[in-house]
């Protein structure tokens, strides 16, 4: 009983640290807003355009995650540039950061929470533009 009780436990343990993945990779959205607002980041919305429709984050490129492999050449890779991806809920740009990381990609992370907890914080939205 007692190895089976380790075992259960080292695996519980192990399961919950795959689970949470890097804490290096995301960023609260409080901080996503400060450095955006500030210029010290370049934020992307990979949300899909209908999606952008309800609203973005002033000065945000969209780049929804169906056009991101097409047009992955607007994500710098400079390293001296940082990066933050937003989709609605962090679930696209958690996925979208892993594959970016696995093509060479280091000073980019993910938003926690996304633009769906922005809206409910009641933030500044605006309506995306063609230049955006």
């Amino acid at each position: 009983m007692k190895f089976k009780s380790i075992f259960f436990s080292s695996l519980l343990v192990a399961l919950s640290a795959c689970s949470s993945g890097n804490e290096a990779d995301k960023v609260s959205l409080q901080q996503a807003r400060d450095e955006h607002e500030a210029g010290r980041v370049l934020l992307i919305d990979i949300r899909e355009t209908r999606e952008h429709q309800t609203g973005v984050a002033q000065g945000a490129v969209l780049l929804p995650m169906s056009q991101l492999s097409q047009k992955q050449t607007l994500i710098p890779k400079n390293p001296d540039q940082p990066v933050l991806l937003i989709c609605n809920t962090q679930n696209r740009s958690k996925a979208s950061l892993e594959k970016l990381k696995a093509q060479g990609y280091q000073n980019i992370r993910y938003v926690e929470g996304g633009m769906s907890e922005w809206a409910s914080k009641g933030w500044p939205m605006v309506a995306p533009t063609q230049s955006q």
